[in-house]
């Protein structure tokens, strides 16, 4: 019997980037490009890894060591999905303020629809304890892999390996003539690094009306990223939003510089005792 496999050249599959952040172990860095290559995924990104390059690392990717040579190395994580219009970050443990979630096969048929138009980024953590709140709130989505309750702590490798799996099933029925799609849409979605500033600009804006406290935003500001992520701005959209935040600025100065401006008067009209 015979099987239709996707083309592991095709640009679904170059522009699925898996990101490794402060991974200890050269090993699981190997591990993971061995489970990428078995599935066609090429993109490797790693974000301050521990021991990197390491002939550990090689010894563990087996035939996929072509990956680790073209893995790039970045010191942060916006470094990696900065050009990326979908960031999916892998979660093992419910959050206090709860975000969009898939499951695996979501993630599967998501990814391969986006990376029809531009690249996409899944984000695994640290062994340890994954990634941090922080990294979460810069993606769109998070990903659960339903492990057994009683034991449900993955290595890297294997998380990488079950979501390479699920992206490479999508393509699969796609190229079977079951293709996967969402909504198409008249404007592309913003890239991570654009919604980054976008959050900068809001919350300077939010802080200066007095709205938040600066320097000390609380979860305010998370739960507005939620929100945002959620919606998935396309860049017209965030280009009028910018425009917004810019005009409410404009105003804040002009009205300061014109009570200035009066007391200044005031105080030179003032009878002097």
């Amino acid at each position: 019997m015979s099987t239709v496999k996707p083309n592991n050249d095709s640009e679904a599959f170059n522009r699925v980037r898996i990101v490794l952040v402060d991974t200890t172990h050269p090993g699981n860095i190997g591990g993971a490009a061995r489970a990428m290559k078995n599935m066609g995924l090429k993109q490797l990104y790693l974000v301050s890894p521990k021991d990197f390059p390491s002939d550990v690392a090689v010894w563990r990717a087996a035939g996929a060591a072509d990956l680790l040579e073209t893995a790039v190395v970045v010191e942060t994580l916006d470094e990696a999905i900065g050009d990326c219009k979908l960031v999916v970050g892998t979660s093992a443990r419910e959050r206090r303020i709860p975000w969009p979630l898939l499951t695996p096969r979501e993630f599967g048929d998501r990814a391969y629809a986006e990376t029809q138009t531009h690249d996409v980024a899944v984000v695994f953590g640290r062994e340890d304890r994954g990634l941090t709140n922080e990294e979460l709130h810069k993606c769109n989505y998070h990903v659960h892999i339903p492990a057994n309750p009683e034991y449900s702590a993955l290595n890297l490798a294997t998380a990488v390996q079950v979501l390479s799996y699920e992206f490479r099933m999508s393509a699969l029925n796609a190229e079977n003539g079951a293709p996967v799609h969402f909504d198409d849409w008249d404007q592309p979605p913003v890239d991570t690094n654009m919604v980054e500033a976008y959050y900068e600009h809001l919350q300077k804006t939010l802080e200066r009306l007095g709205f938040l406290e600066p320097g000390n935003p609380r979860q305010t500001m998370t739960r507005i990223r939620r929100l945002y992520n959620r919606v998935r701005m396309d860049e017209m959209e965030l280009n009028i939003l910018r425009g917004m935040l810019t005009s409410v600025q404009n105003y804040i100065y002009h009205t300061d510089t014109k009570i200035q401006q009066l007391e200044e008067n005031n105080a030179k009209e003032s009878p002097k005792e």
